[in-house]
């Protein structure tokens, strides 16, 4: 009768109970990220500030770029101005074309609009970068969505889509300022799936002095979004255009 206690295994053999221990792959490393560089990157809301900025941004780091708009002589307006390659289309033909599409509208148009593009943006990762803010004498202030954040309602109207969020605090002016060749910010990345979460970091590396930095499940998406109307009085009162960077990662 042969012994199955891993004490009586003779020298220099493994029991079963250590060869799986030896077997378990190491940690991946957070910083592995994949190559985006041949996916088509669409941006609903791509005649607005944001999105012209992030387009912009992105096209010259060599993405290929697909801005929408409700009207599509505006985005093919906008992508001329923008050039390096970017195209202008009407949103749902926009998310169609797309790889990955960045959802960049104003708060109040946010769910009519991804209403109306369920089917195109089925099977898609969609990068919700909307901040839902309102605005009194007192300055910029967080709103709370029912669903909790503008990145759960976009999860909650396309459940066939594979939502995360990321892109909130970055600056429209230096987005859009050609005399500045680097970003220096940090982009929060959120999201359910770390594939996901890893590609669109892989995508923020793109853009020259930004870097992807993931930074929980959708469900903390709510902080992160609200944080933009600190960052709104920080401009404000210095005089700046305020941005992120995380330390010790």
């Amino acid at each position: 009768m042969t012994s199955t206690n891993p004490a009586s295994s003779p020298p220099g053999t493994e029991s079963s109970t250590g060869a799986s221990a030896a077997a378990k792959p190491a940690a991946k490393d957070p910083w592995d990220l994949p190559d985006v560089s041949g996916l088509v990157v669409g941006v609903l809301g791509g005649t607005g500030d944001q999105g012209r900025g992030l387009a912009y941004r992105l096209a010259k780091a060599g993405q290929k770029v697909i801005i929408g708009s409700r009207a599509v002589e505006r985005a093919e307006s906008a992508a001329a101005d923008l050039g390096h390659g970017v195209e202008g289309a009407d949103n749902a033909d926009c998310a169609r074309r797309s790889d990955v599409v960045i959802v960049a509208v104003p708060w109040d148009g946010h769910a009519k609009t991804l209403e109306s593009l369920v089917q195109e943006l089925s099977g898609k990762l969609v990068i919700d970068c909307v901040n839902p803010l309102g605005f009194d004498k007192s300055g910029a202030y967080a709103l709370k969505p029912a669903e909790g954040s503008a990145a759960e309602q976009a999860a909650a109207l396309l459940p066939d889509s594979r939502v995360t969020a990321a892109f909130h605090h970055l600056s429209a002016v230096l987005l859009q300022d050609a005399s500045i060749e680097e970003i220096d910010t940090d982009v929060m990345v959120l999201g359910e799936s770390r594939a996901d979460t890893d590609l669109v970091q892989a995508l923020a590396g793109r853009i020259p002095g930004m870097r992807g930095v993931f930074a929980g499940r959708l469900r903390n998406a709510h902080q992160v979004e609200s944080l933009v109307a600190n960052l709104i009085s920080v401009n404000r009162r210095y005089k700046a255009h305020a941005g992120l960077r995380v330390t010790d990662v």
